[in-house]
């Protein structure tokens, strides 16, 4: 699957200059404005990770309003539509995540800053979704070379390990011959890397008691306390980057009660799958040899994001940097774990996209540059279109 790409031509700047081309670039970028009011009435219907369902809602009816065939809805929320290819052959999937890192209890407020919007999740990813919807209204007007399949999946961020994802490809694989994910706020990066992640609950359980009377007693945080400070000493390899992170900690009953659990959210990432296990194994070591004669320390793996990659000079990673010098911008070619990590680790050529500028993600103030949008929209079209053609039958 990884040679599936033809090579990138080497005039492909010239070949965007022709009239069909320019003519296109111009038509999209007439969305913009439209995109901004989708994003921004996207960016007030909560999505909570494994609540997406208010938001699959709004994507569902836009796709059957849109015409696009095939339009579904499964049982976890993830929405999917198709605009029908003129020819048969490999498929190009286009994906933008529903959910957010913000509960019910957040509020959703947005306002206008200059040319921000600023606002919790305007960028991840409702920015990202509202380039989908771009895409997908102006491309089923144009019909493309190869069919597209339009996914808005559920559980990307936190604890939803890549599920909608995971289930999206597993239903289109055989069809598959690239993936293009879209994310609200990176226009400039090019992912091309999928960081591998483990994600793990610790758990301490004792008998407790009164903090006077039984003093002297194991305490659950307190043994908690110390494996922390224990992982925390780990030393890790500056090549190829690697980082763990204690990211909650909960437990307890009272201040003045020996605390009989405690438990610890556990984050592992690594660019490379080998350096990441074996941080897991020195994670694994450090839990076995705490006493147990007492209390009960155990631990359970809540998270699996598997790492892939293709190459920087892959075609399909080419063309996301060339599209951008393009149109003016440069582009960082990086790893992160996004939704990318599911097609990647199965062999599929994926890259995960921006939709415009922005910064502060998973912060109550993100925001995303609007002039940025125009271009972010340009972006995407110059990289589906020209998938389109790099595809081998």
């Amino acid at each position: 699957m990884l040679n599936s790409f033809h090579p990138l031509p080497d005039d492909i700047a010239d070949h965007w200059h022709r009239p069909l081309f320019q003519d296109e670039l111009t038509g999209i970028a007439r969305l913009a404005a439209r995109v901004e009011a989708d994003a921004m009435r996207i960016q007030r219907i909560p999505a909570p990770t494994f609540a997406e369902g208010q938001r699959a809602d709004f994507v569902a009816q836009r796709f059957a309003a849109l015409g696009l065939a095939d339009v579904t809805r499964d049982e976890m929320d993830n929405v999917c539509g198709r605009i029908v290819g003129r020819e048969r052959g490999p498929a190009l999937m286009i994906s933008a995540h529903l959910d957010t890192v913000f509960g019910r209890k957040v509020a959703l407020t947005l306002h206008q800053e200059s040319h921000r919007l600023v606002g919790p999740g305007i960028g991840d990813n409702s920015m990202g979704v509202a380039g989908l919807l771009g895409l997908a209204d102006f491309l089923r007007h144009r019909p493309p070379r190869r069919d597209l399949w339009l996914v808005a999946n559920v559980a990307e961020e936190g604890l939803g390990n890549l599920t909608g994802m995971r289930a999206m490809v597993s239903r289109l694989q055989p069809l598959l011959g690239g993936c293009i994910v879209l994310e609200g706020g990176t226009l400039g990066a090019i992912i091309h890397r999928a960081i591998g992640v483990e994600r793990h609950r610790i758990m301490v359980q004792t008998d407790g008691g009164h903090s006077w009377s039984d003093f002297g007693q194991p305490s659950a945080i307190h043994i908690l306390s110390k494996i922390v400070a224990q992982i925390s000493d780990i030393h890790l390899p500056e090549t190829p980057r690697t980082t763990f992170n204690v990211g909650m900690i909960e437990g307890g009953r009272s201040v003045n009660t020996i605390a009989p659990e405690a438990s610890a959210l556990l984050d592992l990432r690594s660019e490379n799958g080998v350096a990441l296990a074996a941080l897991s194994q020195q994670v694994a070591e450090i839990l076995a040899s705490a006493p147990n004669s007492q209390q009960l320390v155990s631990s359970e793996r809540i998270g699996d994001r598997p790492a892939g990659a293709i190459g920087k000079h892959h075609p399909l990673t080419q063309l996301g940097c060339q599209s951008l010098a393009f149109l003016g911008h440069d582009a960082l070619l990086t790893a992160a774990s996004t939704d990318a990590n599911i097609p990647l680790s199965r062999g599929i050529p994926t890259i995960c996209i921006g939709v415009a500028e922005g910064h502060n993600a998973h912060r109550t103030d993100e925001w995303i540059d609007r002039q940025t949008i125009a271009d972010g929209l340009q972006h995407g079209l110059l990289v589906v279109r020209t998938t389109e053609a790099l595809l081998l039958r």
